[in-house]
């Protein structure tokens, strides 16, 4: 094996990195930000802890299916602006609000009609029936206020998007970087009751990330349609309201299927942290004090994989097959290297974190052992993660979709299940055999990446 094919020059990680640095430090500070909630939730007390992080998980369920619906239709933005057809941009962010819109006043539906008992799904393991039923009044308090932030969250995503698919990710993360100090700000004097106002609670760390999305929102869109000269499909998005239907059709055949993954992902997800739960709510608080550190940390690897599809996007609706493949195996190598060392850190802060929470000894030592676990998986999912936007950038939404939601309901979530419900196995092995067995899905990923059938144009 020639190991050199798989480095780069340096005009190619400067190029990595000028569009994977304002991702990385966008998403790393919000992540920073939901994490700093987090704790200062913590510190009121576990029962308010857990109702935030339940009803955060059905949150979660929502957001990817956002995500998937404009990932969708973003495999069309990144050709179109390599190919530099700004009446297709325009169209392909035009459909992105349509639907993404549609998705979420289905979503508050949902969320309105069934949001107790989805909640309760959580609260079925070993506990106090006391702490169950104030964890429950806490999820759904945070979880009414949260639906209001839904829209200015479902358009951002669709500006944001095209935005970085044009090679644009600054405007995204100086909006993100205001909303998260808006946020913050907020979260500091509701949660507590500074300067004045009510000690609101969870209500009030609700009612801080509305506002922050609704800020985030106003920036993106003025900024958008204001730098004309940088966005020259923004004037044409709103000359017609219409969409051309064989451009519709093309991105319901190709982004559908990457659509339902998405959601078939973040539902698969759920239900596997519903399993952990199964083992009481002790896990629950443990395994939310994980994943919210775990978010920081993994940024770093998960914003190579958003440039892996941005880069690879642009050089096939170029017409750069050959780049393309070439780059496919660098960026990988490039999201692993990270991970690697991001897994180290995240290793070594893994017995101090817990101490930021106001919880019980045994909850801070099992959350330490989750991370450690968490650590040590970082590269599995660093390179699954780069060769799923690898699979994704050429227009393979139906082989991405065997390779990611279909691997998480035939193996991930039926391993769990069997472990929690048929095993006696501390959940610390079990968490770990769940995280490993993606060492599997790396091998197919893999495989299907050297093969090259991710390598094709989809716009004209």
């Amino acid at each position: 094996m020639n190991l050199k094919q798989y480095v780069g020059d340096r005009a190619f990680y400067k190029t990595v990195l000028a569009l994977t640095l304002p991702i990385m430090i966008q998403n790393g500070i919000t992540h920073l930000v939901n994490m700093l909630d987090n704790i200062m939730i913590g510190r009121v007390g576990t029962v308010e802890m857990n109702g935030v992080t339940i009803a955060n998980q059905l949150i979660f369920v929502f957001t990817l299916c956002i995500f998937g619906a404009v990932s969708g239709a973003g495999i069309f933005g990144a050709q179109f602006a390599g190919s530099r057809d700004d009446q297709g941009l325009a169209h392909t962010l035009r459909f992105k609000l349509y639907f993404c819109l549609l998705l979420t006043v289905l979503g508050i539906g949902v969320f309105l009609a069934w949001g107790e008992p989805l909640i309760g799904l959580y609260l079925q393991g070993e506990g106090d029936p006391a702490d169950a039923a104030a964890s429950l009044h806490f999820a759904k308090q945070y979880l009414n206020v949260m639906l209001i932030g839904l829209v200015p969250f479902t358009v951002v995503q669709c500006y944001g998007s095209t935005l970085r698919e044009t090679g644009l990710t600054t405007p995204p993360m100086v909006a993100g970087l205001i909303a998260v100090a808006v946020n913050l700000v907020g979260n500091t004097i509701l949660i507590f009751g500074l300067l004045g106002a009510p000690r609101l609670g969870v209500v009030g760390a609700a009612i801080a990330t509305v506002i922050s999305r609704f800020v985030e929102a106003g920036i993106l869109v003025v900024w958008t349609h204001k730098n004309r000269q940088r966005n020259p499909y923004a004037p044409l998005l709103f000359r017609t309201f219409s969409i051309p239907l064989r451009l519709v059709g093309q991105i319901f055949l190709r982004g559908l299927p990457l659509m339902a993954n998405e959601a078939a992902w973040s539902v698969g997800m759920a239900v596997l942290n519903q399993q952990y739960s199964q083992r009481g709510l002790d896990v629950v608080s443990a395994n939310n004090i994980n994943q919210t550190f775990w978010n920081v940390f993994a940024v770093a690897f998960m914003s190579v994989g958003v440039a892996v599809g941005i880069i690879l996007g642009q050089k096939l609706g170029a017409g750069d097959r050959e780049g393309a493949r070439q780059d496919s195996g660098r960026l990988i190598l490039f999201s692993v290297l990270i991970s690697l060392v991001v897994g180290g850190l995240y290793a070594l802060c893994s017995p101090i974190i817990p101490y930021f929470y106001n919880t019980t000894d045994s909850i801070r030592l099992l959350a330490s052992r989750l991370m450690l676990v968490g650590a040590l998986a970082m590269p599995v999912d660093a390179f699954a993660h780069a060769t799923y936007f690898t699979l994704r950038s050429g227009g393979q939404a139906f082989i991405t979709f065997l390779f990611d939601s279909c691997y998480m309901w035939v193996v991930n979530v039926p391993l769990a299940f069997c472990l929690v419900q048929f095993t006696s196995l501390p959940i610390v092995a079990v968490f770990a055999l769940c995280q490993f067995i993606n060492i599997l899905k790396c091998l197919l990923g893999g495989w299907l990446v050297k093969k090259g059938i991710w390598i094709k144009t989809i716009v004209e």
